[in-house]
């Protein structure tokens, strides 16, 4: 059974081997491009934690001098992806919310509860371009100063890979999985172009959340299948339900 996997490069190879080991055969289709953006920070601010929401708004932040010294203070982690890349980024002190936005922002009050936080604390969001959630504003409503600094963005693939297009002509692909709203709106779009809309929307669609669910549900896909978390291994569970059941 073949997997076309929508989700950005890098973390596309580490979905393909989890397939693999699953005894699946993986189509690569990254539907959003990394693009960083410059950080640039005033030294003379004092931040009480860090606030991440993406691996993403991490990649290559070890390499700006001026981030060094953001690696003392606590850094509140989406979820453990997130803070694997935290952790490689050298943050010392990472808490994982294993959730979504609103898990992270629930722990951050929990660490305020716990004396572990200040609430007059500043927070330091780096965060992507496009925001799905006002996480930010959020926290702001509980007292909370918020920084935002956009360290990346995503820019939508317009075409589909060749052997994707391929696949889907033939009717060679059993499953797709969707990561973000963008990405699914981005496949569509290029689906559509390719001319295999139709024979792309009709299997399974895998989707990490409602919210992702709700886009490809309302282009016309029949079979769609939410992860029962957030996460990886449940968007893999609701592949498995979807193709062995």
């Amino acid at each position: 059974m073949v997997v076309l996997v929508t989700r950005p490069h890098p973390d596309n190879e580490t979905t393909a081997a989890a397939l693999h080991a699953r005894g699946f055969e993986v189509l690569l289709a990254p539907m959003l491009r990394f693009e960083p953006l410059p950080f640039h920070d005033d030294a003379d601010a004092r931040y009480g934690a860090v606030i991440v929401t993406s691996a993403n708004a991490l990649r290559g932040f070890e390499s700006h001098p001026e981030g060094e010294r953001l690696l003392k203070l606590p850094l509140f982690a989406v979820g453990e992806h997130t803070a694997a890349a935290a952790r490689r980024a050298g943050f010392a002190k990472v808490i994982s919310a294993d959730g979504d936005a609103a898990s992270l922002r629930d722990c951050v009050l929990a660490a305020v509860k716990a004396k572990e936080l200040k609430r007059a604390s500043t927070l330091l969001y780096l965060a992507g371009a496009d925001l799905a959630r006002d996480l930010a504003g959020e926290l702001g409503q509980r007292g909370f100063t918020v920084v935002t600094h956009t360290t990346y963005r995503m820019a939508p693939v317009i075409d589909l890979p060749r052997e994707a297009s391929r696949g889907f002509a033939a009717n060679q692909v059993d499953a797709v999985l969707h990561y973000s709203r963008r990405s699914a709106r981005a496949f569509l779009d290029a689906a559509r172009a390719a001319g295999v809309e139709i024979s792309a929307l009709a299997i399974p669609q895998c989707c990490i959340s409602d919210m992702v669910a709700s886009v490809v549900r309302d282009a016309g896909a029949t079979q769609v299948l939410t992860a029962r978390s957030p996460d990886e291994n449940a968007l893999l569970e609701a592949l498995e339900r979807a193709l062995r059941p």
